[in-house]
């Protein structure tokens, strides 16, 4: 059931530090780029329902704010094209918004923006309709570097360079809250914006993601909380701010105790909610003791980049969500799903949704079977007995390490990749086998075929890492037979993986591509090509020279047969040719060999892909299953 927005604001408005559980928060300023960047309104639409289906009633709605800033700048009198300079292309506007990069994948179109406002517009009246709170856009103080033409006196700061990007794309002006300009420009844009779109009084901004302050005094940490803040109220007398909090997980180091309490303290209690982003992995609210009595929402980012994977941190979820209710003082009102990217690992989502309103942990044994029978809507004891694995053990990491989807079969290939495992592998190649032998009434379902391929590209991603073992200690023994027949075993994997992805519409780079295509007019030659460029880049090089390359990777059909292969076939034969002629490989020049001869062309190729599948889940499953049993016996 649903909570009106009116009540949800009233109960924050007055929030005196009472433990509550009213907030059901969703999205990352990141989902933006790497899930919904081409999304039109049918998608969103069935997105929003499903937030509100699964009590969702606090959720991000950042669209067309490029569009109101270029009105801003230009009534600053900036130019079009000084403003568009800045804004980043459509798969990485996230990060434009945050001050990280500018221009990258630029620069967008009036099309766009006419868009993103229709688009903006049929979201915000669907969340209204549902009860939901639309969280919208403030400003965080990231200007173009063509402000200063107009503002040479403006105290702006130059922000550091951002995962090596070149001057061209890297460090936007970061224009000093404390400057009483920043309060012209902010209250500008919120009015602006509001004007346009009406406003439900929670606002977000980000002004320090993974950009540290230039100053750390707790007084001026302070008067820049108040003066952000300030931009907000001003317009909106019943402002909340809501933040991420990943600044406090990603600089660590910067953000000291009396630091974060100076700059979160200089909101009044209860008009700033924070995000505690990664709660499951590296929860703040207790380091920081419970944001010194600021409310705070605790979330479960789970997925970096939005790259494939099975994964999940079943026991913790069901544990800690309830402790950090029970903390001595603790200020949490709610839970949140703050994935970069969706679409993936369903089961754990599902799982973190009922966290809001369950009173105490569940029995996850239970709760893993009864998710297979309400999945498939009936399952066998065989797939009843893989999903209470599942829960067991790929889905119930408990470590710190990061896991961002870097597996051998999707990384630049290299003799230094370390495979590693939080689970038992006799036990994953056990639920496998009884994903094989589910019976005709659940593989009839439809979530079953798409859970099937997921099950069998993990094994197949698994198997990779055991034949890369042989082709390091090929190359390492100088065994050109040992080398050759792990290499050919190699390519041939990455053909089954293709063959499997392919026959399931949720794994094809077709979809991806067709989607950014269609957001082109169609009399627009050059925008098409750059919303194909921008989609193909973000899932590959994820910049110019490859910056953050592979971070959003995808394992779908077509990135496995043109993207990850050609590149395995390079190094491969350069690991042959050094065997043969009694020398040691140069990794240095293979990485740009790779560069100039795969990932560049992929970049920009216009190469269309399938965007039906093909094939037969099951049935490939099964022969892949049968094919690849030896290997897996010889490893576990």
């Amino acid at each position: 059931m649903q909570i009106c927005s009116k009540l949800l604001l009233k109960q924050i408005s007055n929030f005196k530090g009472k433990i509550c559980s009213s907030f059901r928060y969703y999205q990352n300023v990141c989902t933006a780029g790497y899930s919904s960047a081409w999304w039109q309104w049918s998608q969103w639409e069935k997105n929003i329902d499903w937030m509100a289906l699964n009590g969702i009633n606090l959720a991000l709605a950042f669209h067309a704010q490029e569009a109101i800033w270029e009105k801003v700048y230009m009534k600053f009198n900036l130019t079009k094209e000084e403003a568009r300079l800045h804004f980043g292309g459509p798969a990485f506007l996230p990060w434009s918004r945050m001050g990280n990069i500018q221009g990258w994948g630029g620069p967008l179109s009036d099309s766009w923006h006419t868009h993103t406002i229709e688009l903006q517009h049929l979201i915000l009246n669907r969340m209204r309709e549902l009860g939901i709170i639309p969280v919208l856009p403030a400003f965080a103080g990231h200007v173009p570097r063509d402000f200063i033409r107009i503002f040479p006196n403006a105290h702006v700061i130059n922000i550091k360079q951002w995962n090596n990007f070149e001057d061209e794309y890297c460090c936007p002006y970061m224009l000093d809250p404390t400057d009483p300009l920043f309060q012209t420009v902010g209250q500008d844009f919120l009015k602006m914006y509001i004007d346009e779109f009406g406003t439900s009084n929670i606002y977000n901004c980000d002004s320090f993601n993974e950009n540290d302050p230039h100053r750390g005094d707790p007084e001026y940490l302070s008067n820049t909380g108040k003066a952000i803040f300030k931009a907000m109220s001003s317009v909106d007398p019943n402002a909340i701010w809501l933040m991420q909090g990943w600044l406090f997980v990603h600089s660590a180091d910067f953000w000291t105790m009396e630091r974060v309490k100076a700059f979160v303290t200089s909101v009044p209690i209860g008009r700033m909610i924070v995000l505690d982003l990664q709660s499951e992995q590296f929860p703040q609210y207790e380091k920081f003791q419970s944001y010194f009595g600021q409310p705070f929402i605790w979330c479960m980012l789970h997925n970096f980049g939005g790259t494939l994977g099975m994964f999940g941190s079943s026991g913790i979820i069901n544990e800690r969500v309830f402790a950090a209710r029970q903390i001595n003082g603790s200020t949490m009102i709610g839970t949140g799903l703050t994935p970069e990217g969706i679409n993936q690992n369903y089961v754990i989502y599902d799982l973190m949704s009922e966290m809001s309103y369950r009173q105490k942990p569940v029995d996850i044994n239970a709760w893993f079977v009864n998710y297979a029978v309400r999945r498939y809507g009936f399952a066998n004891d065989c797939i009843k007995i893989a999903w209470q694995k599942l829960g067991n053990t790929i889905y119930n990491y408990s470590g710190v390490a990061n896991i961002r989807g870097q597996y051998v079969i999707t990384k630049r290939p290299s003799l230094h990749i370390k495979p590693w495992y939080w689970y038992d592998l006799k036990s994953f190649l056990l639920i496998w086998g009884n994903f094989i032998k589910a019976d005709n009434e659940t593989t009839r379902s439809n979530l079953f075929k798409h859970d099937i391929v997921d099950i069998t590209r993990q094994a197949l991603q698994l198997t990779a890492d055991f034949i890369y073992n042989d082709i390091k200690e090929g190359y390492k023994l100088k065994n050109i037979t040992h080398l050759q027949s792990a290499s050919l075993q190699l390519l041939e994997l990455y053909n089954d993986l293709e063959e499997i992805l392919s026959s399931c519409k949720d794994f094809l780079l077709g979809v991806w591509l067709n989607d950014a295509r269609i957001l082109a007019p169609t009399d627009d030659e050059q925008l098409l090509e750059n919303y194909e460029f921008n989609a193909r880049n973000q899932i590959t090089l994820w910049g110019p020279n490859g910056e953050i390359v592979d971070y959003a990777n995808k394992q779908w059909s077509g990135v496995v047969h043109d993207y990850f292969r050609p590149r395995w076939v390079i190094f491969l034969k350069e690991l042959e040719n050094a065997v043969n002629n009694h020398n040691e490989i140069n990794e240095r020049r293979i990485r740009q060999m790779i560069f100039n001869e795969v990932e560049l062309p992929f970049s920009y190729s216009r190469k269309l892909y399938p965007t039906e599948a093909k094939g037969d889940s099951i049935q490939i499953a099964i022969k892949l299953y049968n094919k690849w049993q030896k290997i897996w016996k010889n490893n576990v």
